[in-house]
């Protein structure tokens, strides 16, 4: 493949909104272990020891991972891992392993591979995201046979600088590898662009495309590319032009002010964030402001709650570093996914639905909340920026007054104090279907409110985030879900609430005609994303983006909701 400059191109699907120019390196790991032939005779006890053994292994690899992941990531792709945890625990695959063992007399690495092939080849004659469930499955099926086998691991850590990674599939594990400061982008032969490979991408601020195809196998080692992950190409041998574009940035450009339609309404396109680093990112990419960010990020991977003066230099940071524009604050969002070993956290069978966000802080952490709501009034005096107070998980009206209460008693101490403050705004997550039912009231009683899609999904399909077996329920572009959208929009209608939203939806540049003709104010999202829903703001008829929101509410099947977004709302 090597030769002259010829705009060679491959079609895939872009997976970011960014472009890269680099080399390729093939990243051929041996997905199936070379396995000897099984000997006549095993002892079936030893053999189902070893593969307990390997279980556990796995299982604490897996957890250092979700932590890792988490810290350098996200939280949303740390839970990658969490359903890699549950499928190690599959009783489908613990009896497929026990019977390949004590009835077919396979050693494990045998009997892993055996029990593991059955449901792959399930997963793979499926569609949409339960096809890419079978990555899942090849991920962890691997690390158990490179454990029972000592092989060892393919590092992607390890990469010259300015490699494109070529592959036919990467999972999670291998994705999460990833240096964005050393790797150009990737582009695989299979997948989607709701696969884990794909979402990481977006978090990881990596150009990828992915699902090319089989002509991705005939590009050798050494080829320079260009990878565009919004247009989902990859241009082999590019010209000097084609390159010089990419270097450039093919992705949307920077805007740091305000956008508005392009019949004048103006759209608060701001970041989701959660340590220092990303709002540093947020600014870079233009964001208008911070629409989610995440308190809880200041309470782990610590011995101790932070205190008040740590919490009050980290919302003021965040608060100067949008000196024009709005920083939303989620108040401790603690229990669920998100444990916290100083905390006396309960183990329930199902801790999305028990003690969690505002339960807690009504509840048993009512310290911690006070100390971080004085925190947050201080530094709504102090920062150069505007500061926004939001509670999540709620389900009644009872628990913003209650909150609300708590925030008044606050301030009314500050001021005996002394104590420089101000009163922020104060707004709800809409993430349960209670809040969607209750909307009208919470209107009243409320300054805005923030949908979290990621939650309200998993809440109205009953498709838990964890559960990568229901994962293609909790698309955004369901019915039910964007009925839920439109009836929190309609609830606001009339007062003086303003409606935005900061779950991943919001960051799909081929939804945000969908979402501001729903109604939305403001949309939150990963940083990497914001120059290309900025872009497209300015590219939106209201009237149009109306008219098609209400064809695709309307709609009854997902596979109805995706035909008329393609159509872009012309008539049934």
């Amino acid at each position: 493949m090597s030769g002259p400059a010829v705009d060679r191109r491959l079609q895939g699907e872009g997976a970011t909104p960014l472009a890269g120019v680099g080399t390729v390196v093939w990243y051929r790991p041996d997905d199936s272990v070379d396995l000897d032939e099984p000997p006549d005779d095993v002892d079936p006890k030893a053999e189902l020891a070893r593969f307990e053994e390997a279980i556990e292994t796995a299982r604490t690899e897996l957890e250092r991972e979700r932590e890792e992941t988490r810290e350098h990531v996200g939280e949303e792709e740390a839970e990658v891992f969490g359903a890699h945890l549950q499928f190690l625990s599959d009783p489908i695959i613990e009896d497929g392993v026990e019977a390949a063992v004590t009835d077919d007399g396979l050693p494990a690495p045998h009997a892993v591979r055996a029990a593991f092939a059955g449901p792959i080849e399930q997963f793979e004659g499926m569609d949409g995201r339960m096809k890419e469930r079978a990555d899942d499955l090849r991920d962890v099926r691997d690390r158990l046979l490179r454990i029972l086998t000592g092989a060892e691991r393919v590092d992607l850590r390890s990469l010259p600088e300015g490699s494109v990674v070529f592959a036919e599939r990467l999972t999670p594990s291998d994705t999460a590898q990833l240096d964005p400061a050393v790797v150009a982008g990737f582009v695989t032969a299979t997948g989607g662009r709701t696969s884990h490979a794909a979402i990481f991408a977006r978090s990881l601020a990596l150009p990828a495309v992915v699902g090319v195809g089989a002509g991705l196998y005939e590009v050798d080692e050494g080829t320079e590319v260009v990878v565009d992950g919004d247009a989902g190409e990859v241009v082999l041998n590019p010209t000097e032009e084609t390159r010089a574009r990419a270097s450039d940035g093919l992705d949307a450009p920077v805007r740091e002010a305000p956008v508005e339609t392009s019949d004048g309404r103006e759209i608060e396109v701001a970041a989701n964030v959660g340590r220092p680093a990303e709002i540093e990112a947020a600014v870079e990419r233009g964001a208008d402001g911070v629409g989610l960010y995440r308190s809880e990020f200041l309470f782990v991977d610590r011995d101790a709650p932070p205190g008040e003066a740590e919490q009050y230099e980290a919302y003021r940071d965040a608060l100067d570093a949008f000196p024009d524009g709005r920083v939303v604050v989620r108040t401790l969002d603690i229990g669920g996914d998100k444990p916290v070993p100083y905390l006396d956290l309960p183990e329930e069978e199902n801790p999305f639905l028990g003690d969690r966000g505002i339960r807690r802080s009504l509840g048993n952490d009512a310290d911690l909340f006070e100390t971080q709501l004085r925190a947050l009034l201080r530094a709504a005096a102090d920062g150069a920026g505007d500061l926004a107070v939001m509670l999540p998980l709620v389900s009644t009206v009872e628990e913003v007054r209650a909150a609300r209460t708590r925030l008044e008693a606050v301030a009314s101490a500050l001021d005996e104090a002394g104590v420089d403050h101000a009163i922020p705004e104060f707004g709800v997550m809409i993430e349960t279907p209670a809040a969607v039912l209750m909307g009208p009231d919470l209107a009243s009683e409320v300054d805005f409110f923030s949908i979290g899609t990621n939650d309200l999904a998993q809440y109205v399909m009953a498709a838990a985030r964890g559960n990568e077996r229901v994962s293609e329920l909790r698309d955004f572009r369901q019915p039910a879900v964007i009925r839920a959208i439109r009836e929190t929009v309609r609830a606001a209608e009339g007062t003086e609430c303003w409606v935005g939203m900061c779950g991943e939806m919001a960051g799909d540049p081929d939804l945000t005609e969908l979402l501001l003709g729903l109604g939305l104010d403001e949309l939150s999202m990963s940083a990497v994303t914001v120059p290309a829903v900025k872009q497209r703001v300015t590219a939106v008829d209201t009237d149009e983006a109306r008219e098609l929101a209400t064809h695709v509410a309307s709609a009854s099947t997902k596979e109805q909701v995706v035909d008329r977004l393609t159509s872009q709302g012309e008539s049934p």
